[in-house]
């Protein structure tokens, strides 16, 4: 099954193709995880919503489902001694433009379903389509990166792709993890891809609840069981189908891409051999997209203690949380920061 995510396919097709390893959050304490926000957000909007799919909103009807999703998502992972980093899209490669085409009709189809649903009293459904319908104001951008402001974590404005980013400041060390729902990450080099991050737990699928466990992919380990190199890694995908040819080759999946490559060598040689390749002019535009991605290194990453009152104000009274719970979670939060502030020092007083 392909990668879906409010009801939108995203990113190349590996699931059957890479080996993943289950790891605990707890585990992680002390590591830096370098976030893909849009992927992150997205799934907050999605997942957090009533019954009848209606998304959380304050008074004024602009939804703060993605804030309650940054917020508590992030303290828990701070409670934890991990230290993120979230890493913002910048502007998309040209060749993504029909995708995201694609990704509206989808939307504004599905909000069709979902007022026809809604008309019904078909809650079950309503929900579904709620998800399908999910998009991204500007406005949610800005709250965003102002809570993260708030809570004494740094973002970063990536040029291009955000997985690209967050790939790239993995890769040379900046961060020890990628965290992303896409296997485009080991596209872009990812030497460590962290996978569920921000929706492990239990999550219902359908009708049915779905145990969500944090998972870790390495680059090297999966270039090494499949054989391949990255260059054949990205080969593969091309076939399997990416955001920039997001059809792919017609009837071709994980398996069969992957026997192609490991027998023609390149997609170069392996394309005269099959049928119906609409991209052929694209390959190395799309090759070097994923080799050769926008990035920066004009970021600074420094964590800060969280402005207490600024988020009570924020989150509170403009945004009304409650706050009771905020305050906890800052505690908790200061908590876990203070502990792993202390082992590390601990580690060097030893060291």
């Amino acid at each position: 099954m392909p990668i879906i995510f409010c009801g939108i396919v995203l990113g190349v097709n590996f699931k059957d193709l890479i080996p993943k390893t289950p790891v605990k959050l707890e585990d992680l304490g002390g590591k830096i995880i370098a976030i893909d926000a849009y992927n992150a957000i997205y799934q907050f909007l999605s997942i957090i919503r009533q019954p009848d799919g209606t998304p959380l909103k304050d008074s004024n009807g602009k939804i703060t489902s993605h804030l309650s999703g940054l917020f508590y998502r992030t303290s828990n992972l701070i409670e934890m001694g991990i230290k993120p980093v979230y890493v913002f899209d910048g502007e998309s490669p040209a060749l993504k433009a029909s995708e995201i085409e694609r990704r509206r009709q989808i939307k504004v189809v599905a909000t069709a379903h979902y007022e026809k649903a809604a008309a019904k009293g078909d809650t079950e459904k309503m929900f579904m389509y709620a998800q399908a319908s999910t998009s991204m104001k500007d406005y949610m951008l800005g709250d965003s990166q102002r809570l993260l402001e708030l809570m004494g974590l740094p973002w970063v404005q990536a040029l291009g792709e955000g997985e690209a980013q967050a790939a790239y400041m993995n890769r040379k060390g900046a961060a020890d993890y990628c965290a992303s729902q896409d296997y485009d990450s080991l596209l872009f080099g990812a030497c460590k891809l962290l996978r569920n991050v921000t929706i492990s737990g239990r999550r219902r699928r359908g009708r049915v609840m779905i145990e969500v466990v944090p998972e870790v992919v390495e680059l090297p380990k999966t270039l090494h069981e499949c054989g391949l190199t990255r260059e054949q890694l990205i080969d593969v995908g091309i076939l399997i189908g990416t955001d920039f040819n997001p059809d792919g080759v017609k009837g071709i999946g994980p398996k069969t891409a992957l026997k192609l490559i490991k027998q023609y060598g390149t997609l170069k040689n392996a394309v005269p051999h099959l049928e119906n390749v609409t991209f052929v002019d694209k390959i190395e535009e799309i090759q070097q997209i994923f080799l050769h991605p926008k990035v920066t290194d004009n970021y600074k990453i420094e964590w800060k203690d969280p402005d207490e009152n600024g988020l009570i104000d924020f989150m509170c009274r403009e945004k009304e949380f409650g706050e009771e719970r905020i305050k906890k979670a800052i505690e908790r939060m200061t908590a876990g920061s203070k502990k792993q502030k202390g082992k590390v020092s601990l580690e060097k007083w030893f060291s």
